[in-house]
């Protein structure tokens, strides 16, 4: 099975090299800025390119290939990559900024390697190069206006989840519900992976009607149950052993509201909020080797907030796993070997 993913993950790999090439030439310039020299664009496209050389499991575009395979449509999705791996990609240079994080895919953050001015700049041309992919979509123009109103309306919806993240974690003191927790990281996280899913039903099936709508609805919401789901694995996993290319307690550093934080804070008393408040405070002046960033995660362990949250992710994952594995969708015949390559995918990025 790994071989049958790496074949896709390399196909994936060229077209992302395609619009963002190591090099910019004149050929890629004239797609994307039409008359105009390559070696005018290296201040946008150096920082874009460090990140995503950096890796990533490039799960995203994966999903929505496989899940145009599934639906009947073959290699229709592949071109379409970018659209959601180049915007991951924007989301975390600008993330990084906004949370003041110095780490990233075992590097420095990009705004501390090239300035927070170009980073912010480089990351907002990050999300939209695709256009011009889009645009070259060899496809006609009623299917690619459909494309373009899809993208335009989850790059909304991100900046919407982000938005309700950075409040959340500028002010110690609040205390978000499970629900608006859940509203959240749907928008922030589990969008893109909605968005993957969409692009795939999107590519495989060419005309709109009520069935490519109830496919779209249903594999973006299990989609986005994915995309939930392992943002809660990473948030546990960050408090429990860290993340690759990324410190252990940075959320705490960060002030992050995730679900762990959020269980402790509804299964107690104003005892743990005040607790959460200081040991926050004090890992914002002195980062992740102050002492409160062990308590606050050894709080969290020992009132099973860590378990509970590790329970959620994995639920929410599985209901995910249930959809991709039915035999049908909004009555269309799934591929069997597709459906097979879905549920290995799933077990890459729990």
């Amino acid at each position: 099975m790994n071989g049958e993913i790496n074949q896709r993950l390399e196909k994936i790999e060229a077209v992302l090299d395609t619009w963002l090439p190591k090099t910019p030439d004149s050929g890629w310039a004239s797609r994307v800025f039409p008359g105009l020299a390559p070696e005018f664009l290296t201040d946008l496209t150096v920082p874009c390119r460090d990140l995503l050389s950096r890796g990533g499991k490039r799960w995203r575009p994966l999903l929505m290939t496989l899940v145009c395979e599934t639906l009947g449509g073959g290699d229709a999705a592949l071109p379409l990559s970018p659209l959601v791996e180049f915007c991951h990609n924007a989301s975390l240079i600008h993330d990084d900024i906004e949370d003041n994080s110095d780490q990233r895919r075992g590097g420095p953050a990009i705004h501390l390697v090239y300035g927070t001015d170009t980073a912010i700049n480089s990351g907002s041309f990050f999300y939209f190069l695709p256009l011009a992919c889009a645009d070259a979509w060899d496809v006609p123009a009623e299917r690619k206006a459909r494309l373009f109103g899809v993208w335009g309306e989850y790059m909304r919806r991100l900046h919407l989840g982000q938005s309700m993240d950075i409040r959340w974690h500028r002010d110690f003191d609040s205390l978000p519900g499970l629900e608006a927790y859940y509203t959240m990281c749907g928008l922030k996280t589990g969008c893109l992976a909605r968005l993957a899913a969409v692009l795939g039903v999107l590519a495989a099936l060419p005309e709109a009607g009520p069935q490519a709508g109830e496919a779209a609805e249903l594999m973006g919401a299990a989609a986005e149950k994915l995309g939930v789901g392992f943002q809660i694995l990473d948030d546990v996993k960050n408090l429990r052993t860290g993340l690759p290319g990324k410190k252990r307690g940075d959320d705490v550093v960060e002030g992050k509201k995730s679900l762990p934080v959020l269980l402790y804070l509804h299964g107690g008393s104003g005892q743990r909020q005040a607790l959460v408040s200081r040991c926050f405070s004090r890992a914002r002046t002195g980062g992740v080797s102050v002492p409160e960033v062990e308590e606050l995660i050894g709080a969290l362990e020992t009132a099973g907030a860590l378990e509970r949250a590790l329970e959620q992710g994995n639920a929410l994952i599985q209901e995910a796993a249930d959809t991709f594995a039915a035999p049908s969708i909004a009555g269309i015949r799934t591929g069997e070997e597709s459906r097979r390559l879905l549920a290995g995918l799933i077990g890459l990025i729990s």
